[in-house]
C-alpha cells in the first residue's frame, strides 16, 4: 500500500517536463549511490542495494544555487538527501522511475551530509541530561530555503532517547525531500516513504 501511495504522490509531484541533459551528473550520481551497496553504515548495517539508471535526472547543486534559482523565479524540481541516508535509499530508485515517466528530465540534488554523515548543510541538535543544545548552525543557503519553503514545511522535533520530544519552534528540510517550485514559488513538496525502510539507522 505504501509503495502504491508513494508512486502515486511522486507522479503528482513529477507532472511537467523540464529540459536539459545531465549524463555528467547522472554518472555521478549513480556513481555516489551504488558505491554503498553492499557496505556497513556507521549503525552496523548493511547499506540497503540499489540500481541507478545511467540516464537519471539528477544533477548536484549547492544549497546557494537553488536560492539563486528562486530568485531569478525559475521553475525546478530538487531533492534533499544523501546517499548514506537509508530513507532516501529505499525511495530514490521509485522516484527516478516516476520522474523518467513523468517526462522529467533535470532534478537538481542537495546533498545534505558530508561523506561521514556530517550536517553540512542544515542545523543540528543534541540532547544531554533532558536539555537541549544546538552543535552545528544550519548554513546561511539553508535558512533562507527555510524562508522560500515556509508554507510547506512541517514544524521540527527532536525526541531524546527517553522519549521527551523538544519543540523547537522552527520548520526543517528533512531527507529525502522532492520539492517542486514554479517561477520561484515552493508549489508541492513530497516527503520519502516507503514500507521498505522501517527506521533510520539503514
Amino acid at each position: 500500500m505504501k509503495k502504491r501511495f508513494i508512486y502515486i504522490i511522486l507522479s503528482i509531484l513529477f507532472l511537467g517536463v523540464l529540459t536539459g541533459c545531465a549524463s555528467k551528473e547522472s554518472k555521478e550520481f549513480k556513481k555516489e549511490y551504488e558505491a554503498l551497496n553492499g557496505q556497513t553504515n556507521a549503525s552496523g548495517k548493511e547499506h540497503r542495494t540499489i540500481s541507478i539508471p545511467k540516464d537519471n535526472p539528477m544533477e548536484k547543486v549547492t544549497a546557494t544555487d537553488i536560492v539563486n534559482k528562486i530568485n531569478n523565479k525559475e521553475t525546478f524540481y530538487v531533492y534533499f538527501g544523501d546517499e548514506l541516508c537509508p530513507w532516501c535509499r529505499s525511495v530514490i530508485e521509485k522516484a527516478i522511475e516516476v520522474a523518467k515517466k513523468s517526462g522529467v528530465k533535470k532534478i537538481y540534488y542537495v546533498k545534505i551530509w558530508d561523506k561521514d554523515g556530517n550536517e553540512i548543510l542544515r542545523n543540528k541538535y543534541t540532547v544531554k541530561n533532558e536539555e537541549i543544545e544546538e552543535t552545528i548552525e544550519g548554513t546561511d543557503a539553508y535558512n533562507k530555503l527555510l524562508e522560500a519553503f515556509d508554507s510547506l514545511l512541517e514544524e521540527y522535533t527532536v525526541t531524546s532517547e527517553d522519549g521527551y520530544k523538544f519543540e523547537l519552534g522552527e520548520k526543517r528540510i528533512f531527507a529525502p525531500n522532492f520539492i517542486y517550485v514554479k517561477d520561484g514559488v515552493a508549489q508541492k513538496l513530497v516527503e520519502g516513504i516507503s514500507d521498505k525502510q522501517t527506521d533510520s539507522r539503514g
